[in-house]
């Protein structure tokens, strides 16, 4: 039937913080989070989350405001998500690790109105201040001239907060991107979008979930296990944080013990730290059904490490924070511990439910399987764009394609294979070079634990590959040893011309091996070995 000339349709969604209203009036008594010898019921969090929404509403914040956090993971910062929600405003949380200025440029680049923040970060909260969140609130330790977070709880604690209501493409979060190619920009995260992410990782990342399972934080809250947050207040599934200030493997697996955890979200770096760390041989882990590892591909060897001491739990996922993880998926039944025939080594799994996957060239034309191009998708999944940013959602979208800057290929079967990102490639006399593929060898070295492979400036060939290797214990580094082994599975100009030693490789604040990072240690290292050659490999 037509709809001309009537009323539009309506888009009214739920608003997200009614998850957690909904897991209050269910469950009241079970226990939402635990931290240290604290426990929190649904019903005492949702408590606490509708008194300082009534607080925050009087204080003039509502629909559309955007409010920054800045904080380490506690149950504070768990709550100010679902109180933001419920008052239609925006979410915008920060890795606590970044600088003041990096603060400035969040509240500047989204318009912030307010900033809650640990009192240790009292630098932070001054720049964003300065940059117009004139709404100051410290977890512990406010200022003159600044809210008490407590305070505001019990100011509005006893009467219930009825959330505002919302459109499906209102947004409830943003999520600022690493800024690994410029200025972070904020990726608009709506409550439409944000409510098939929760039914898609229910789906394909954690089926079978219940009130009866128990997930570990061991990641910032403030992006990926942030969203894995939301999926466990959905299935009112107990959240534990750990106390370290540090990822302590010894307190991790303590913890998936103690309180039979049965799903953690992770990266491949913290993943395999786990894994290796002698603790996961002393604690019961035979609770945990889904390992779920994304943000960076994961190499085989450490792949297969994490299978041989965890079993088949392990769930990887491809998605960046702008289709909130929703891309692949490779569950527990497609991890082989084992190489041989059938096992499909090196690929992040099959497109999610809902969603779709083209592999195009440089002309947006989709590409047959195994030839490498740019992964591009479209799907409920994708965010609404950045903000503000007109020329960053230009570049981004291509005929309603969301452009992932990640190169890959499909194979004649559906699975995704990604070959790199496409600014992680370097071209060495002409010829294009991934680093991924040749990092995979490294690792399947005897002598290597970790290696990340970067293109550096070259008067010869114009770039060459450089590796940062971290040895295994009592390993010496040998060149030709190492150039042996590569040779026998790689074209020679992949190969590295030189290689370096660290004692652990350089990691963002979320734990990821990232290029950048790692090519400014290269720099000075090289800068400071001006000259030497003993790290070198022969031209």
């Amino acid at each position: 039937m037509s709809v001309s000339g009537r009323a539009r349709l309506s888009n009214r969604v739920m608003n997200l913080g009614d998850l957690l209203t909904e897991a209050a009036r269910r469950f009241p008594a079970r226990p939402a989070v635990i931290h240290g010898d604290r426990t929190w019921s649904w019903a005492e969090m949702n408590a606490r989350v509708d008194g300082f929404a009534n607080s925050l509403a009087k204080l003039g914040i509502g629909p559309g405001d955007k409010v920054i956090i800045h904080a380490r993971n506690s149950h504070e910062m768990f709550e100010t998500m679902f109180a933001v929600f419920k008052l239609g405003a925006v979410w915008v949380p920060t890795n606590f690790r970044i600088l003041p200025s990096d603060v400035a440029h969040i509240a500047e680049a989204s318009g912030a109105r307010a900033i809650i923040y640990d009192a240790e970060f009292a630098d932070q909260a001054d720049a964003a201040r300065d940059a117009g969140a004139d709404l100051v609130i410290c977890f512990d330790k406010p200022r003159d001239g600044e809210q008490s977070h407590a305070d505001l709880v019990r100011a509005g604690h006893g009467a219930d907060f009825n959330a505002a209501p919302v459109d499906r493409d209102d947004p409830c979060w943003f999520f600022f991107t690493s800024g690994s190619t410029g200025k972070p920009k904020a990726a608009v995260l709506s409550h439409g979008q944000m409510a098939f992410v929760i039914n898609n990782h229910l789906a394909d990342l954690m089926p079978g979930m219940t009130e009866n399972d128990v997930s570990l934080v061991v990641a910032p809250l403030s992006h990926g296990a942030g969203i894995h947050q939301l999926i466990q207040v959905a299935r009112a599934v107990p959240s534990v944080l750990t106390t370290a200030r540090s990822l302590d493997a010894s307190e991790v697996f303590r913890l998936i013990e103690t309180h039979q955890v049965t799903n953690i979200f992770t990266v491949p770096s913290i993943l395999t730290a786990l894994v290796s760390d002698p603790a996961v041989d002393r604690h019961d882990h035979a609770s945990l059904r889904y390992v779920i590892y994304a943000g960076a591909p994961m190499l085989r060897e450490h792949q297969k490490a994490a299978l041989g001491k965890l079993g088949p739990c392990l769930v990887q996922y491809f998605g960046l924070g702008e289709v909130t993880g929703n891309i692949t998926v490779l569950p527990p039944r497609l991890h082989a511990l084992q190489d041989g025939p059938g096992v499909r080594i090196g690929t992040c799994g099959v497109t999610r439910t809902g969603m779709q996957i083209e592999i195009q060239d440089d002309a947006g034309q989709a590409l047959p399987p195994f030839e490498n191009g740019e992964i591009c998708v479209i799907g409920p999944a994708v965010f609404n764009g950045y903000y503000r940013n007109r020329a960053a959602n230009e570049a981004a979208f291509r005929d309603g394609w969301f452009r992932t800057g990640d190169i890959g290929h499909f194979d004649d079967a559906g699975y995704l294979y990604i070959t790199g990102r496409a600014s992680d490639m370097f071209i060495s006399g002409g010829s294009n070079i991934y680093p991924l593929e040749i990092e995979d060898k490294l690792v399947a070295c005897p002598s290597v634990v970790e290696a990340c492979v970067v293109g550096m400036e070259d008067e010869k060939w114009g770039e060459v590959g450089v590796a940062a290797l971290v040895l295994a214990p009592g390993a010496d580094l040998d060149v030709a040893a190492l150039k042996t082994a590569l040779s026998g599975s790689l074209a020679g100009y992949k190969i590295p011309k030189r290689f370096e030693v660290f004692d652990a490789l350089p990691k963002s604040g979320y734990g990821k091996v990232t290029k950048a990072l790692v090519r400014e240690a290269l720099r000075r290292r090289m800068a400071d070995n001006a000259g030497t050659t003993t790290r070198e490999a022969a031209q």
